[in-house]
């Protein structure tokens, strides 16, 4: 898997902007699907299988978009100001570089404080291009970009930008090659702008209307140095994390359930998650239409929407190990 990673992780898709990423990902799925459409939001939805009368509609998630920066002013000297594309902090942007979509490169730094001990607020903050006024900018006020970070191989450990969440959208592709039989309708959707509200996955949880909902992305760790204070379990290496609650949902309990003892039948190593902020596209398949049965199946990330995210691929693998047989058997909640 580590070359689709790669491949995956080094593809811009900014929050509403994920064309190019959305390519990569048809390209490596379209040979496995039974159907597939592109909605207009963006999503990319994938199906497998016809179902039978033992099975269910079920829908797995995993977000293309990534966090990134939109210029807001290009000054008279060519210092582009900017703001942000989802949670990205002004302490990972200084001395990153990053890269437009139009191609342009450039460092973020910041403004001389009068406080050094203080954290610089966004206002703070510019893009560098090494431009002399603004007659030489490529860029104008809307242009939007991505942190710039090659792959970063440790061989058990993953180092990239944007693992948030293209290690979940490389586990359900290998998911999606993996399965051949299932009694299932499967809806593989590569969802849109999760990072600005979970929106791709609103309206495609209402398009397809699904028994069971289930999402793969990303979940914070308490395993860094000084983490005393922060009331989180959830380790690199000890397995995926099947949630049972974050900022924005409680995961059903039936959906809980039904995954532990997924992995308790093939012997796998899992976590229990309680992620006291964020949320994933799980949230709004919970509430779509009538309501929807719904978890989240979670990589353990260290240093979530920075320019350098860190995932086990010994948990990557075993989340696909997870996913691919728990759906390729009736699920009775």
């Amino acid at each position: 898997m580590k070359p689709l990673i790669q491949k995956l992780v080094e593809t811009q898709g900014p929050s509403g902007y994920e064309t190019q990423i959305r390519t990569v990902v048809q390209g490596e799925v379209e040979a496995y699907a039974d159907a597939m459409q592109t909605d207009a939001l963006g999503n990319l939805i994938v199906r497998k299988g016809n179902g039978t009368a033992e099975g269910s509609k079920i829908m797995l998630a995993a977000h293309i978009d990534e966090v990134g920066v939109m210029v807001t002013q290009v000054d008279s000297n060519g210092f582009i100001r900017f703001t942000t594309l989802g949670g990205v902090r002004p302490y990972t942007c200084i001395g990153g570089r990053v890269r437009f979509l139009n191609g342009s490169s450039g460092i973020i730094n910041m403004e001389p404080l009068d406080d050094m001990a203080k954290m610089p607020a966004f206002e703070q903050l510019y893009i560098d291009l090494g431009y002399s006024s603004s007659q030489d900018s490529l860029l104008k006020v809307g242009d939007v970009g991505t942190f710039e970070r090659p792959f970063l191989d440790l061989g058990r450990r993953l180092v990239a930008k944007s693992l948030d969440d293209r290690i979940g959208v490389a586990v359900l592709i290998e998911t999606l090659r993996r399965v051949k039989n299932t009694p299932h309708q499967l809806f593989f959707v590569f969802s849109t702008q999760e990072e600005v509200g979970v929106r791709g996955a609103t309206t495609a949880s209402f398009g397809i209307d699904p028994d069971l909902g289930l999402a793969v992305d990303v979940t914070g760790t308490g395993d860094t140095p000084r983490r005393t204070r922060v009331r989180m379990e959830v380790s690199l290496g000890k397995g995926p994390a099947i949630k049972v609650r974050d900022g924005g949902m409680l995961a059903d309990r039936r959906v809980v359930d039904w995954m532990v003892a997924g992995a308790e039948k093939l012997d796998l190593p899992y976590q229990l998650e309680v992620l006291e902020g964020g949320s994933t596209d799980a949230r709004a398949m919970q509430l779509t239409r009538a309501g929807v049965p719904a978890g989240c199946l979670s990589i353990p990330c260290r240093y979530i929407h920075s320019p350098s995210e860190m995932v086990d691929f010994d948990d990557v693998q075993h989340a696909v190990e997870l996913l691919a047989e728990l759906v390729s058997k009736p699920v009775k909640l």
